[in-house]
């Protein structure tokens, strides 16, 4: 996008937010904190990264057991 395009924008964004009810502009405020916040997967490790994204992988192909599977296999852990 040209600078051009982006100026134009900048200029729509600024009026459109200066008349905006409260809801918008709050709405907006939490774009821009949330923009501001460093993301937790960014901290964590390459290798931790890659080994969720094998998982993901494998659930997306059906590997993996069910959450139920798992509840009724290890039921007797998670009583006191």
């Amino acid at each position: 996008m040209n600078s051009v395009v982006t100026k134009e924008m900048r200029k729509e964004v600024k009026k459109y937010v200066d008349t905006a009810d409260d809801k918008v502009v709050k709405m907006f405020y939490a774009v821009m904190e949330a923009e501001q916040e460093e993301d937790w997967w960014d901290k964590l490790p390459k290798k931790v990264q890659a080994e969720i994204d094998d998982a993901l992988t494998e659930l997306d192909k059906g590997k993996g057991i069910p959450h139920d599977g798992v509840m009724k296999k290890y039921s007797k852990w998670f009583t006191r």
